[in-house]
């Protein structure tokens, strides 16, 4: 990582806009305003943006929840209010023209504003892609009129873009450099209140409603499986909020067998990070578990329509994002039909009880981790630095 503080670039005064609509979009931001304030110290940061970003200056014309809507009848519901947030976005932007857009995220939120911005000769960003190298890879052709450059989290994202001509600059995962190389594992324990001598699972279902619904009996009955044959095994589910753990509550109280299981609130990493074994839903959590250095077991089910739908649309080999950037499956994913208490039991045993495997796994792990340490803000920043400075040939 680069550890030099960047010099000054401009004293003038200048106004950046960054349009973020969700909890992770605005840590992204709140990274990215620090960075570039370094480098533009009299700018002006506008748009919208979560607390994060506001602790940071950053001025939002709009709260950001706003714009958190999730499934497609709160979206369907929400859609006047959220044209007309964009428009009043976009009259705000040419009454008071911007230096640049950056929109973070929210791809079917963001990138209309930063076309309309582009046409309007405002150069324009786009922070974090879209799965456009994975379905629907046409989309390529509407990003590649909206934006000016794209930042991505991860390589093989930056070589798609590469390969569609797409301006594009690899900055690297935050989560890589805030996630130490090594976990404290014992640490985790302690803290969690579990026994340090005894091997631990952590089991995340997911954290939206629907994800526990489809995958909580199915992990926890993979739950029961194991620890009939390893009696030694705690096991550990982490819920994102109440409600979930209400949920998950319930669906142990509902299996015919007692299970012995810890429920904590919040603190999935800290679960992960005290785990021997993580068995989990594909998603961003694969990535924190990979950089925890953990073994895991992805598995999945969707509605039997919906996976014919998707398995039409996918274009990439693996789902799981180990896997995808190691380019090899490095990890075991058991989608749909088998994804079987027993199958998920026993590919968790295996890694378990095979430490050479654990030792590969760690050290391909590493080698990930340190190709996603990148010090992503500064990185980012710099990109950016670069469009505006016109030192990239755009």
């Amino acid at each position: 990582m680069t550890s030099s503080q960047p010099a000054v670039i401009s004293n003038r005064s200048m106004t950046i806009a960054i349009v973020a609509g969700e909890a992770s979009g605005d840590i992204l931001g709140s990274g990215l305003i620090r960075s570039l304030r370094k480098r533009y110290p009299r700018a002006r940061f506008v748009g919208i943006g979560g607390d994060e970003m506001v602790a940071e200056g950053f001025h939002s014309l709009v709260p950001m929840e706003r714009l958190s809507v999730m499934g497609l009848v709160e979206v369907l519901g929400r859609l006047p209010e959220l044209f007309r947030i964009r428009a009043r976005l976009l009259d705000y932007f040419f009454a008071n023209l911007p230096d640049v857009v950056i929109g973070i995220d929210s791809p079917d939120f963001t990138l209309a504003i930063e076309r309309r911005c582009r046409e309007a000769g405002i150069p324009s960003v786009h922070y974090v892609s879209p799965s456009v190298w994975a379905w629907r890879q046409k989309r390529i052709f509407k990003i590649a009129r909206s934006v000016n450059l794209m930042l991505t989290l991860f390589p093989f994202e930056a070589r798609f873009y590469e390969e569609h001509q797409v301006p594009v600059a690899f900055v690297g995962h935050p989560l890589a450099d805030r996630i130490p190389m090594e976990p404290d594992t014992a640490g985790a324990r302690y803290d969690l209140g579990l026994d340090i001598a005894r091997p631990v699972l952590a089991v995340l279902p997911g954290s939206r409603s629907g994800e526990v619904s489809r995958l909580g009996s199915l992990f926890l009955e993979a739950s029961r499986w194991l620890q009939e044959r390893r009696q030694d095994l705690q096991l550990v589910i982490p819920c994102v909020n109440r409600e979930r753990e209400q949920q998950i509550r319930q669906l142990v109280d509902d299996l015919d067998v007692q299970l012995p299981v810890t429920l904590v609130r919040g603190r999935s990493r800290e679960v992960m990070a005290a785990s021997d074994v993580v068995l989990l839903a594909s998603g961003t959590a694969t990535l924190e578990a990979m950089l925890l250095k953990k073994p895991m077991v992805v598995g999945y089910r969707l509605s039997s329509f919906s996976y014919r739908v998707v398995s039409h649309l996918v274009n990439v080999p693996w789902v799981a994002l180990p896997n995808l950037l190691a380019r090899t499956p490095l990890v075991p994913e058991l989608l749909q039909d088998e994804a079987t208490p027993e199958a998920l039991g026993a590919a968790v045993l295996e890694r378990l009880e095979n430490e050479q495997e654990r030792g590969r796994l760690h050290k391909a792990f590493a080698d990930l981790h340190e190709t996603l340490r990148q010090n992503a803000d500064e990185r980012a920043a710099s990109a950016i630095s670069d469009l505006l400075e016109g030192r990239d040939g755009r």
